[in-house]
């Protein structure tokens, strides 16, 4: 007697997720790719010295950054209004900038001083031609942009770095363009169970030294906390540190996660930020201060942890592209891919209540998650 054998239908699911799974399509359509009414990091305050600009692409934005003669920041729509060329290929004299073009002038504010191919009898109000502003604020050394209405720009909260006053310089800061979009980018820093396979390393994580963890989580201002903790045991690099460290980490919208270490009476703190350029690019940016100057000496130690993360993060986010482009839908499993459900929530809730017209509010709740890594 010959066996038949049984042939699954041609449209059965290939992966079958277990039933605590939550599937996404691997591009959201929930919410918008950026969220506006928020602030970015545009850059660190050392890259924009006196009388310079800088041309920036921001949220697929042409964006002119620069520094008057008193050292003040601004940020400009990097468009003449007259025939559309980039003012960053203007000139700049530290308190006006000027079109390669035709020569029309404008000031930090972005209002037209002056057109020079007007005659006195040509009744032009120039003030009233106007550029975009953005508005900017420079803190802890690090140039922040809100993109969105100005006129909300006060009524939401710049990202600080705990533990450090607001004219605190950074001690190091490491930047990498990562090939993806923001989500992407965003769901791969909050990760943590991927440390002992793309940053396996003696001084780090390694797949024997995988135990299972459990952390208390709250949610804070636009995001949510890792309540401070002791690191875990399998993270050596914190132990250069010396004494008995303890950690919280946090992350906000629209893609901001510090790391305060507190050892003692002193403070190690790191805040990572991604910024969207366009839709298939962000820039990382892992900013660090600290109080102790014995761990300058530490420095090329330091650089090299950020510069090895940075490269192995960016890798292998450059291999997922590979596949989503092949648009897979994507399983979230509990508790280790909490933070990454957390995110698209709040990035749902906080254009929800921008189109409803209300306030924010965090779906997150107090919980504590237990993942092995």
């Amino acid at each position: 007697m010959t066996e038949t054998a049984t042939v699954a239908p041609v449209d059965a699911p290939v992966d079958t997720p277990p039933e605590s799974a939550e599937i996404r399509p691997a591009r959201g359509i929930d919410a918008p790719v950026w969220l506006r009414d928020l602030w970015y990091m545009a850059l660190p305050g050392r890259e924009l010295k006196s009388g310079a600009m800088q041309a920036k692409t921001l949220l697929g934005e042409p964006v002119l950054l620069a520094r008057d003669a008193d050292g003040k920041a601004f940020a400009l729509r990097d468009l003449c209004p007259h025939r559309g060329i980039p003012l960053s290929c203007g000139r700049f004299d530290g308190r006006e900038v000027e079109c390669c073009y035709h020569g029309w002038r404008f000031d930090r504010a972005g209002t037209c001083t002056c057109i020079p191919s007007l005659t006195a009898d040509q009744p032009v109000k120039v003030d009233r031609i106007r550029v975009r502003h953005y508005p900017i604020v420079e803190k802890h050394g690090l140039i922040w942009i809100f993109v969105g209405d100005p006129a909300l720009a006060e009524t939401v909260e710049v990202p600080d770095v705990p533990g450090f006053p607001v004219d605190a310089r950074p001690s190091h800061i490491e930047k990498m363009v990562f090939p993806c979009p923001l989500d992407d980018a965003v769901v791969g820093l909050m990760d943590p169970a991927h440390g002992p396979y793309v940053h396996r390393a003696w001084w780090w994580r390694t797949k024997s030294s995988m135990h299972e963890k459990a952390k208390k989580f709250a949610p804070s201002t636009l995001g949510f906390t890792m309540v401070r903790h002791a690191p875990s045991s399998n993270s050596f690099a914190y132990k250069l540190l010396g004494g008995k460290p303890e950690t919280e980490i946090a992350f906000r919208l629209p893609g901001v996660r510090t790391e305060e270490i507190q050892v003692g009476r002193n403070r190690f703190t790191g805040i990572t930020t991604i910024t969207p350029l366009t839709e298939t690019a962000c820039e990382i940016t892992q900013t660090m201060y600290w109080t102790m100057p014995w761990v300058t000496v530490l420095k090329p130690v330091l650089r090299h942890f950020a510069r090895t993360f940075l490269k192995q993060d960016g890798e292998i986010v450059t291999m997922q592209q590979a596949g989503l482009a092949h648009g897979p839908s994507l399983m979230l499993l509990e508790d280790a891919d909490t933070q990454a459900k957390w995110y698209y929530r709040l990035k749902k809730e906080f254009a929800r209540a921008k189109a409803e017209g209300r306030e924010f509010q965090n779906p997150v709740k107090e919980r504590t998650l237990r993942w092995r890594s």
